[in-house]
């Protein structure tokens, strides 16, 4: 490609409107341009490396027994309200009429629809098991979109489902299927961290995300110094050191006038916050929910609302407290009936804790569970967080942002129960299809990709994935003397297979060409310039080599194949 004809330009200044390395590197370097809010069109340069990451994601699912198709983007509600996830995805989804009236919806994922398409192709356990999967976009109208294309209203998924008829079978496809991601992000040349991921509401019992490191990741994962458990911060677990054991204290009443964090508390009564129980009130589908936890720890809000198997989960408003007869800063459980009372199990380790006594500027000291106050739930609804202990092996916990490039999950039999997707089995009785389903958001990886590949200069696109693996620049190009020899080394490397972008511009000065190349941020530099012709040479860099060498005209392809194939 000539850097002359290409549609896109660079930019020297940020955009005002860019707020991550990738979103700003990537609409300087001219990958994508802006549409509308969450709305991109992909250019050239773009659209080369997506195409790459789909042909290895096609390679992979294909050698674990995937079978690519196709679905609409455009589906009928009726089908989404069979399932019950119309509602669930609310104004999440694109939704709209044909000419009759009839509603319809742009499709935010395709659980539906494959269902509906083994339904009719499935009959008995011959059939199975199956992978189908596509590469295909998705709507889904994001209230906030950010950060490029890490989160946006239109991008594009690889989506895949699989079916058995039991669920040893699911393991394996399940396991095939993560094997299929680590390759898949392996020869897209990025190291990814598999965590355990919360199942949601639909169930399953095994969910895994892949995650890219990336200090603005949206994502935060937790890590094991010493073993090799790996977890989201909605999933993760921890432990808590144990609190040495006290005999128990009367509960007695104190005044704490203006008090009403558990910062100030624990300040204003020369306490730890760990000798503290922290109040805080939800609204779980419509009604009151009081939770405790120690005042050290927080709420893991997805914890939360699996525990009490909610589909509606948010923080009371101050007025639902009022009507709850609830005491902002200085409420517990202590006396409480009529509302419904959840503990993290932080309140079991420990005791002589400082809690609300339910009246304004008061506090109780010596409350202990269970001997002063019930729940109905007791179980781990706390964030784990960085150096807490680790629930496998006790060594210490770390944490990471990351963004979610890959989720794999065993979906069940959620939406073959809904939509009647059932098979014969050998003894002709029948059964609802098992599935699992995996994801990888293709713009997202790319995004992800640029996130954690950059410095100052620009991106570093990682070999396997860089939109030309070349970047050939001419000085001079308007004599012959450069002219000739640069179009020549062009049109060597391209026959060679060696995919070149060639800055054959007459009218940029060096350093603008040297500025773009680092800004593209292609594997290799070669420089054609008078100087060099003049030794015989061409001048050499990769991306990320602090000085360039040279390397004689006759010897420059099998120069750049060496190069590339260090950094493949």
């Amino acid at each position: 490609m000539r850097f002359s004809r290409m549609v896109s330009k660079t930019l020297r200044d940020d955009p005002p409107d860019a707020e991550t390395a990738s979103h700003r590197l990537m609409l300087r370097a001219g990958l994508i341009h802006q549409v509308a809010a969450g709305v991109y069109s992909y250019l050239p340069l773009a659209l080369r490396s997506l195409r790459k990451i789909e042909n290895i994601i096609r390679e992979e699912m294909d050698a674990a027994g995937g079978q690519e198709l196709m679905m609409p983007a455009l589906q009928p509600q009726e089908l989404w309200e069979q399932t019950g996830r119309r509602a669930a995805f609310g104004d999440n989804m694109f939704s709209l009429q044909d000419r009759r009236g009839r509603p319809m919806v742009l499709a935010p994922t395709h659980e539906e629809v494959i269902t509906n398409v083994v339904k009719a192709n499935v009959q008995s356990y011959r059939d199975l098991p199956l992978i189908l999967y596509q590469i295909q976009t998705k709507f889904r109208d994001e209230p906030r979109p950010r950060a490029g294309l890490v989160r946006v209203r239109e991008f594009d998924m690889k989506d895949a489902y699989s079916f058995n008829a039991d669920d040893a079978s699911l393991d394996e496809s399940y396991q095939a299927m993560a094997q299929a991601y680590r390759n898949i992000f392996r020869r897209c040349g990025l190291p990814v961290l598999m965590a355990e991921a919360d199942s949601g509401a639909i169930g399953g019992k095994d969910s895994h995300e892949f995650l890219l490191a990336t200090e603005t990741g949206e994502d935060t994962v937790i890590t094991c110094l010493s073993c090799d458990y790996t977890a989201n911060a909605e999933k993760a677990e921890s432990k808590i050191p144990w609190a040495e054991s006290e005999a128990e204290q009367p509960l007695e009443e104190v005044s704490t006038p203006g008090v009403k964090t558990i910062f100030g508390l624990a300040e204003f009564l020369g306490v730890p916050e760990s000798k503290t129980l922290k109040a805080v009130f939800y609204m779980s589908d419509g009604e009151p929910v009081f939770v405790t936890i120690r005042g050290d720890l927080d709420v893991n809000e997805v914890k939360l609302m699996n525990a009490l198997q909610s589909h509606d989960l948010r923080l009371a408003e101050d007025d639902e407290v009022k009507a709850a007869g609830l005491v902002a800063g200085s409420a517990s459980a202590i006396g409480l009936t009529d509302i419904k009372l959840v503990a993290d199990v932080s309140i079991t380790n420990g005791g002589n804790f400082v809690v609300g006594a339910n009246k304004p500027d008061t506090h109780f000291t010596g409350a202990n569970y269970p001997r002063d106050f019930q729940v109905d739930i007791v179980t781990d609804i706390a964030m784990a967080q960085q150096g807490q202990l680790c629930p496998r092996c006790g060594h210490m916990l770390d944490s990471t942002k990351g963004i979610e490039v890959g989720h794999i999950f065993k979906l069940g039999t959620f939406f073959s129960e809904a939509l009647g997707a059932d098979f014969l089995d050998s003894e002709g009785q029948q059964y609802p299809i098992i599935m699992g389903c995996y994801g990888i958001g293709v713009g997202r990886l790319l995004a992800a990709a640029v996130e954690q590949n950059n410095d100052d200069n620009g991106i570093v696109f990682p070999t396997p994935i860089a939109p030309y693996q070349v970047h050939l620049v001419g000085l001079n190009v308007s004599t012959e003397e450069v002219a000739e020899p640069a179009e020549k080394l062009y049109k060597e490397l391209g026959d060679a297979g060696i995919e070149v972008l060639y800055d054959d511009r007459e009218d940029a000065a060096a350093g603008v060409k040297f500025n773009d190349a680092d800004l593209i941020g292609l594997p290799v530099r070669l420089v054609v310039s008078p100087r060099n012709l003049k030794a015989g040479v061409v001048e050499i860099k990769g991306r990320t080599d602090p000085e360039a060498g040279s390397v004689p005209l006759d010897e420059v392809v099998e120069a750049v194949r060496g190069r590339l194939a260090a950094t493949e």
